[in-house]
């Protein structure tokens, strides 16, 4: 099963957490386009408008289930060793999941002012453009 993360290539947060991602699973679960690759977002209906509201999670198996914002990193969490046992602890305590989206949008909405902007996109080694290695 594999899954195809959409990212700002921009951001050097989403960036080194790709980067993470990449150290950790080496390409056998995830495959990642930043969300400045127009032509590979277009071939899964995706539009610029809608990388304004956060990551996107694509099931490349059935590309209809999809996730984005916080939905999106708590189902990456999930899919990494003993990340499920993390993830349903987060959703279980009350109100820690409603705190945790809005500091999501808060990263989100200004995670170049406080993590700063790269001068030029980040190419994965594992990109979802072609599912093969660079």
């Amino acid at each position: 099963m594999t899954y195809n993360i959409i990212y700002d290539g921009n951001c050097n947060l989403c960036s080194s957490l790709v980067q993470l991602l990449e150290t950790l699973d080496k390409g056998q679960m995830f495959r990642y386009a930043p969300m400045q690759d127009q032509q590979t977002l277009t071939q899964w209906g995706i539009t610029p408008q809608d990388c304004e509201m956060g990551m996107i999670l694509i099931d490349a198996d059935q590309p209809q289930r999809r996730w984005q914002g916080s939905a999106a990193a708590e189902e990456i969490g999930q899919l990494l060793p003993l990340g499920d046992v993390f993830v349903t602890a987060y959703r279980s305590l009350p109100g820690l999941k409603w705190v945790g989206d809005r500091v999501y949008e808060q990263v989100r909405d200004n995670r170049y002012s406080l993590f700063g902007k790269r001068e030029s996109v980040y190419q994965t080694a594992y990109s979802a453009d072609c599912g093969c290695t660079k």
